[in-house]
């Protein structure tokens, strides 16, 4: 049976998304996710300007007049999302938890690919490969997607998304788009060697989400913190300047490693911090990539 504070929460976020959809099309979704390949769409009459090399030639005997193939972009694009559901995901200072936020940015792309006829998938990953769901389409399918996100238990420890990634290489036949959807509060040098592999094949992007405190630690005194991914517990004095910049300093490491990381790749990453909108990022990302096709 479904817990029906997840059916709340997946209604909100069809709501929150719906506008937030319309500005991602516009913003270049179908421009920046391209197809797979071209396709054959029918044969046409040569005219002045076609290039000699498209001339079907079969065509051409039977009719006694030149004829030409025509393609098309094959526009069906498939997305794929993978999920940690390692145990810091659940928590965060901001009204939105990192899993909060990786079910809106799935819930974004994923009625974006509806609206454009595209394929869509998720794969959770914890300790290791978890549950996985096949690209499909239609309304339900995306509906499906989002509510698993928000519903799929928290794993026991994070860190086994390097095998998430091997498992995709192996079952994905078409070349797909992946959104690796992550804290990224794990070991990252043994990711490097399966990015590499599958951003050959792959469009790879990082999703890293970002709780700001991470960055900037709120002058509160004595804290008490926990891993949420080891339980170990530490005392932190917010109240200490040397603590709050060492902190900062921490956090912006974390994300200069994360972003070489992708980098060395071949791949793409983008922050999506929690305290904003999804659809920000993800803007972000398509203007980035069009500056560079341009360039």
């Amino acid at each position: 049976m479904i817990d029906p504070e997840i059916l709340k929460q997946v209604r909100r976020i069809q709501v929150r998304t719906r506008r937030l959809v319309t500005d991602l099309l516009a913003g270049g979704y179908t421009s920046v996710f391209k197809g797979s390949g071209i396709e054959f769409d029918e044969v046409r009459e040569f005219t002045e300007g076609d290039d000699i090399r498209s001339v079907d030639w079969n065509v051409t005997a039977r009719t006694g007049r030149p004829y030409v193939k025509k393609f098309v972009e094959e526009r069906e694009l498939t997305l794929l999302f993978l999920v940690d559901t390692g145990p810091s995901l659940l928590y965060g200072s901001q009204a939105r938890s990192p899993r909060r936020g990786a079910a809106e940015l799935c819930a974004l792309l994923a009625f974006a690919a509806l609206r454009s006829n595209d394929k869509v998938g998720l794969l959770f990953c914890g300790e290791g490969p978890g549950t996985y769901i096949p690209p499909g389409k239609g309304p339900t399918h995306v509906m499906r997607i989002v509510r698993e996100v928000l519903a799929e238990p928290a794993g026991r420890r994070g860190g086994g998304m390097a095998a998430g990634v091997d498992f995709l290489g192996r079952v994905l036949r078409r070349r797909s788009i992946l959104f690796l959807v992550s804290d990224f509060h794990f070991p990252l040098e043994s990711l490097e060697g399966p990015l590499v592999r599958i951003a050959r094949r792959h469009d790879v992007i990082g999703a890293h989400l970002l709780d700001p405190r991470n960055l900037d630690l709120p002058r509160v005194g004595l804290l008490e913190m926990a891993d949420p991914e080891t339980g170990k517990r530490i005392l932190v004095d917010t109240g200490s300047e040397a603590v709050r910049a060492r902190w900062k300093r921490d956090g912006e490491r974390h994300l200069e490693r994360v972003g070489d990381l992708f980098r060395r790749s071949g791949a793409d990453r983008m922050v999506v911090r929690l305290d904003e909108s999804p659809a920000v990022p993800l803007l972000r990302l398509f203007r980035e990539r069009e500056r560079r096709r341009a360039g």
